[in-house]
């Protein structure tokens, strides 16, 4: 659904992301890794429209939409969360999400239509709908949250995930990995997810890109990505085996549930 082919984003002499070629797929949890400063933002920020490419084409649902404008491509499709969460904060969360509903809608819709879409967001996401909750009773996770019913509400048919786990303890982590699992298999939506919890992330994604230095430099399952020597070297290092033996035990637990399916 989503294919991007030898894009290039420069900022004056810098080139932050060079010549990335990749696609997603239907209903796919695609994981985007790599050392800070390698150009996942800046990706994320050329597909959601905050920068135009320099070269190269971002085609979606068989539609160039390089160069749109955020709200464009918010109304083809397109939603993401942001790693430090802006709510407004003088509105409540219904309001905050009712906003978003809004601004995401391809047609123009009614108060009443957005607050409902609003409220299934929040509604699966696990934040209260009542008028009466405020923004200013969140912690780090319900602010979390929030960023990403406020992505939902716009009813996308795709997700950017920008670093969804920052600033959350384990437990808090984990419910959030499962409910970006809970979102594609309940809505259909497809997920690029911007991660550097290795463990959490590699445990959720189907497959998984690697950049360092704006270029691509392996992709495969996580499998094949954490074996990848260069990988290891430029970003793992040292957490490489504990990564391995994650995935290792990922994949079994995979393996046993199409076992009983079957």
């Amino acid at each position: 659904m989503l294919r991007i082919e030898s894009m290039t984003k420069r900022f004056g002499g810098f080139t932050a992301v060079d010549r990335l070629s990749f696609e997603l797929r239907q209903g796919e949890i695609l994981g985007l890794i790599g050392p800070n400063g390698s150009g996942k933002s800046t990706t994320f920020n050329v597909i959601a429209g905050l920068y135009a490419p320099t070269e190269g084409s971002v085609r979606f649902l068989d539609r160039e939409i390089g160069g749109l404008p955020p709200n464009r491509i918010c109304r083809a499709g397109i939603a993401r969360t942001f790693q430090i969460p802006r709510p407004f904060r003088k509105l409540s969360i219904l309001e905050n999400a009712t906003l978003a509903a809004y601004y995401g809608a391809s047609e123009p819709v009614t108060r009443g239509e957005a607050q409902r879409r609003a409220e299934d967001a929040l509604a699966l996401i696990g934040l209260p709908s009542d008028p009466g909750a405020r923004v200013e009773g969140l912690g780090a996770a319900g602010l979390k949250k929030l960023e990403m019913a406020r992505a939902l509400a716009t009813q996308p048919k795709l997700l950017l995930a920008d670093e969804s786990l920052g600033g959350l303890d384990e437990t808090e982590m984990n419910q959030a990995a499962d409910m970006l699992r809970r979102i594609r298999d309940e809505r259909g939506i497809s997920i690029v997810w911007v991660e550097h919890i290795m463990g959490v992330l590699m445990r959720v994604i189907d497959r998984c890109l690697v950049l360092d230095h704006g270029e691509l430099i392996a992709q495969g399952t996580p499998a094949e990505v954490t074996r990848d020597p260069r990988v290891v070297e430029v970003y793992l290092g040292t957490d490489a085996e504990q990564v391995q033996a994650q995935v290792r035990e990922t994949d079994a637990v995979r393996a046993g549930a199409r076992q009983e399916r079957s």
